[in-house]
């Protein structure tokens, strides 16, 4: 039998009151899960503070007054200063003191021809300073030149000119370095590809032996019989 107009209606308010009943019971489930997710960033929160209250800026604060130290007593040589400076690296490694400090031994192990150390400290060293963060990679090429491990020390200087990218006081010496790399492996195309880089960037530069890139790339291409 056909549903008379009134059931119809009836049974659209019934089908109606189902759909809010059902959407009722998720929003209470989507709550307890709210809930329970703002607990756990609540949580976290409160840990984070903490941690940074009670831990990380007393260890901040501990972490320059002891660089301070290090700096005072690092003018009794770089025995003292590598020393001085590895021990705040390795004690504070997450503050800004500490960090710079590993760069303050890396510099002071190179010094003292301790090379494995260097490359050690420099991967205890970041920063977003470009000049700065090229000008460790160019310490870190030395030192693997150092240890005759040229392909390691090419890759540093690679990233070094890619840092320092315009840098009149860096990139061109760095090519430099590529180059008496090359040269030593009788590689002389890409010393000689080097030299160009510097005419072409830095056109004007004069090396500090008063030699311009020309005098550079002349020898080579007399080495390539060119």
């Amino acid at each position: 039998m056909a549903n008379t107009p009134n059931q119809q209606e009836q049974n659209a308010i019934d089908n109606i009151d189902m759909q809010l009943a059902s959407a009722s019971e998720r929003v209470a489930k989507n709550k307890k899960v709210i809930y329970w997710s703002l607990g756990i960033i609540i949580a976290i929160g409160a840990c984070w503070c903490a941690w940074l209250w009670f831990y990380q800026t007393p260890r901040a604060n501990n972490s320059a007054a002891a660089y301070d130290q290090a700096m005072t007593k690092a003018m009794g040589g770089d025995s003292i200063a590598a020393a001085e400076f590895a021990a705040v690296a390795d004690k504070y490694s997450s503050t800004p003191a500490g960090n710079l400090a590993a760069m303050q031994a890396a510099q002071a192990y190179y010094r003292l021809g301790d090379y494995n150390k260097v490359i050690n400290y420099l991967g205890k060293f970041s920063t977003d300073e470009e000049v700065m963060d090229a000008q460790s990679y160019v310490l870190l090429g030395d030192a693997y030149v150092n240890l005759k491990k040229y392909d390691e020390a090419l890759k540093a200087f690679d990233t070094a000119v890619k840092k320092g990218a315009g840098n009149d006081q860096i990139v061109p010496v760095v090519l430099w370095k590529e180059a008496n790399i090359y040269d030593a492996q009788k590689k002389y195309q890409e010393a000689l590809n080097c030299y160009e880089q510097i005419k072409t960037a830095f056109p004007n530069y004069v090396f500090g032996n008063g030699l311009t890139p020309d005098a550079y790339i002349n020898r080579e291409k007399a080495r390539l019989g060119k």
